[in-house]
């Protein structure tokens, strides 16, 4: 376990609490997490235990109630609007369960890929170099001209795991990435994703209620 100096994901005594129609629900309890830089790790657990609540506080999508939350130097806890956009665009890449949520449907996997690179001060040639790059990275450089619906769900998850490395982040992060898969693609989705992380060094968190995925 590194420390948390060394952590680029550090949690400690996370709290998120919802209020509606005067009910509290706890979503995350005094939650303490160290990920180091460069780690693949996977956190599983049941159906509303608080993953996708820490994965949404982690990704910058929700705020904490209480405790810290550090990605790459960013304290969670302290930022303001603006900053989350800038820490999205650049710090964090993100990787809905539903495939829908992941890529624009009237794209082809390409232009969905080059998409986030729109303000990241690339050439229009040095966008389409890189996402053809990270297209064959994860094994979908044959997609490149088709769309989402061209595409089957894994295919479509390995270009959202494309499109989500667009910009180079520190962390990537999946929320039941392989939720809708059946078992031989949702290796192959695993798969692209250790691809990444060891040739790209990126760090990556999934949470999963899938205990197969430990393996």
């Amino acid at each position: 376990m590194c420390s948390s100096d060394l952590a680029l994901i550090m949690c400690d005594r996370l709290v998120r609490i919802y209020a509606a129609d005067g009910i509290e629900v706890q979503a995350l309890q005094g939650l303490d997490l160290l990920v180091a830089e460069g780690e693949l790790t996977a956190i599983v657990g049941a159906s509303g235990s608080g993953k996708s609540t820490l994965v949404n506080i982690l990704a910058g999508l929700d705020t904490p109630t209480a405790g810290k939350a550090r990605v790459a130097g960013h304290d969670l806890g302290a930022m303001s609007p603006r900053d989350r956009l800038g820490y999205r665009r650049t710090t964090v890449g993100f990787i809905w369960q539903q495939t829908y949520r992941n890529l624009l449907p009237y794209l082809t996997a390409l232009q969905n890929v080059i998409m986030p690179m729109r303000f990241a001060g690339l050439t229009r040639r040095q966008r389409g170099k890189r996402a053809s790059e990270l297209l064959e990275l994860v094994g979908v450089g044959y997609c490149a001209q088709r769309k989402p619906a061209q595409m089957s769900g894994g295919e479509q998850q390995r270009t959202a795991i494309a499109t989500a490395l667009a910009n180079q982040p520190w962390v990537l992060l999946a929320d039941e990435p392989t939720g809708e898969l059946d078992s031989a693609t949702a290796r192959d989705v695993f798969g692209a994703m250790q691809k990444a992380n060891s040739e790209l060094g990126v760090t990556i968190l999934v949470v999963t209620h899938d205990s197969a995925v430990s393996a």
